[in-house]
């Protein structure tokens, strides 16, 4: 690369951190918002919002890193044309093909970022995170354990408990289950232990009674038990075992997988490769986003009045690019070719084409008329 090139790629990389700084910060904080609210009414420590939120974190850069490069390209691009930078270096003969190139090579770079973290770390992260929350919600100790109130831990589940020694075992536990309107039973219990079961926590209740209203025949039974096992897991919709999702695997696990381990995530081996060419899609955006936004800013003749007009149409461009994008994906999860995925991508790299023979041919210096009779 050439002293020119390693600038322009200079101002690119500086201000590719900054504007991703600023946009991860502002996502990952509005996302924490949410979270920090949810664990906390469910009892978690400060330690677990801390650990969640930075689980999440390669999720949410690799969603903001495509829009920090496509930002960073067009705020460098017009701040070297209204500085006349640009302008010395097409003097020089640099044609706009070549003044692409560093952003050609900044794109490649953040391209290398995006395959990294939506191949590997985002995967890792997206499984760590789901098994943290299974413990979380398999905890709900922090949920029900609080003596001297009502409690409703899930819809038809009311849970009282008058205190709690600190051995852990629970005194005078009140427990109703209204789950079916037909079928309504009362658990009471002189004390009660909570443990880890297959299926989730259970409550273990000693020295109680069960009553069960039947529905509509009004009739009510009456139990007494020595010891009695009640599964809160399934009564919190909790399965025994949690079955891993697809965006959890990384890209060369979900290529190797053998059709049992397909039938066990519950996918199929087309929604497991459009999983990992969604992901190859992504990472091809990047480049395109970079090389938009500044090619866009080559079109037309310098203005005192700034490059608005090629801004707005950088913008343009990458929604329209972004839209395709979209549609093409859902139409390949839907049955569709895989080779449909890469059309946002074949799009946007038509446009960048057209954009830079339009720049060729707008920076072009005509001919004079008439100036080789004149010298003669």
């Amino acid at each position: 690369m050439g002293r020119s090139d390693r600038y322009i790629l200079s101002q690119l990389m500086m201000l590719f951190g900054f504007f991703s700084l600023v946009l991860v910060s502002v996502y990952w904080v509005n996302r924490a918002v949410g979270l920090f609210d949810q664990l906390i009414a469910d009892g978690q420590s400060a330690w677990v919002f801390l650990e969640f939120t930075a689980l999440s974190l390669p999720y949410v850069i690799w969603l903001v890193l495509p829009v920090s490069a496509f930002a960073a390209t067009v705020y460098v691009t017009n701040r070297m044309t209204a500085e006349s930078e640009l302008v010395v270096l097409q003097a020089t003969g640099f044609s706009p093909v070549r003044l692409a190139r560093p952003a050609l090579v900044f794109g490649l770079i953040v391209t290398l970022m995006m395959a990294i973290l939506g191949h590997v770390l985002v995967p890792a992260s997206r499984t760590q995170l789901a098994e943290r929350s299974d413990e979380i919600a398999d905890d709900i100790a922090a949920r029900i354990l609080n003596p001297g109130s009502f409690l409703n831990p899930a819809a038809g589940i009311t849970v009282y408990i008058r205190d709690i020694t600190p051995a852990g075992e629970l005194r005078d536990l009140f427990l109703s289950d209204s789950r079916d309107p037909a079928l309504q039973t009362i658990y009471t219990a002189d004390r009660a232990l909570l443990v880890k079961g297959d299926t989730g926590p259970r409550l273990v209740m000693f020295d109680g009674m069960a009553q069960i209203l039947r529905q509509p025949a009004n009739q009510l039974s009456t139990t007494r038990f020595a010891d009695f096992a009640y599964d809160l897991g399934a009564a919190l919709n909790r399965s025994a075992l949690r079955r891993q999702d697809p965006s959890e695997l990384s890209s060369f696990a979900l290529l190797t997988l053998a059709p049992a381990d397909l039938k066990a995530l519950g996918a199929t081996s087309h929604q497991a490769l459009g999983e990992v060419h969604n992901r190859l899609v992504q990472s091809l955006l990047a480049p395109v986003a970079t090389l938009l936004g500044f090619v866009s800013l080559l079109v037309g003749t310098f203005s005192r009045f700034g490059i608005w007009r090629q801004i707005g149409l950088a913008v343009g461009l990458l929604i329209f690019v972004k839209m395709i994008d979209n549609a093409a994906a859902s139409a390949a999860q839907k049955g569709a070719p895989a080779a449909l995925n890469y059309l946002g991508v074949v799009v946007g790299v038509v446009l960048i084409a057209v954009l830079l023979w339009v720049a060729g041919r707008t920076r072009r210096i005509p001919p004079v008329r008439g100036l080789a009779g004149a010298a003669s």
